[in-house]
């Protein structure tokens, strides 16, 4: 290789960020890549979701009920599902999710009571029913609420 042969990097040439509309000589002048005429061509963008006059679609769709920006997600999980674990063990959340049985914890986990256990499991969640509570603690369990 020598210096007659040396060339930039391929795509290194031209950049998008030149300046437009500053003359001929520029090589981007006059209508400054807009095209002639049309709303494209024009200043002032068309706002997002306006489809030229037609009936948008976010007013199209019927609208029914609200959604209360302060509601919880709580996934909830049967005793049933701790049976997989040793006896004696602490269940936490984050046991729960290495096991695979919560994927997304969201804004927590509550135990509830359909099922049987046979082991006595600590478990740590952020609620309980009341019949989970009760199959717990009758297999000598205990019930700690995060």
């Amino acid at each position: 290789m020598d210096l007659s042969n040396l060339q930039p990097a391929v795509g290194s040439k031209h950049s998008d960020n030149f300046r437009r509309g500053r003359g001929h000589g520029s090589g981007n002048g006059k209508t400054a890549g807009k095209g002639h005429k049309g709303q494209k061509a024009r200043s002032g963008a068309t706002r997002p979701g306006f489809e030229g006059g037609q009936m948008p679609l976010y007013r199209r769709i019927p609208k029914r009920g609200f959604t209360n920006r302060n509601s919880l997600e709580i996934v909830g999980i049967n005793v049933s599902a701790l049976e997989s674990f040793d006896a004696n063990a602490v269940v936490s959340i984050d046991k729960l999710i290495e096991a695979g049985i919560v994927k997304n914890p969201k804004d927590g986990v509550k135990i509830l009571g359909n099922g049987n256990l046979t082991k006595k499991l600590t478990v740590k969640a952020n609620a309980f029913s009341e019949g989970a509570k009760e199959k717990i603690e009758a297999v000598g369990g205990t019930c700690e609420v995060i």
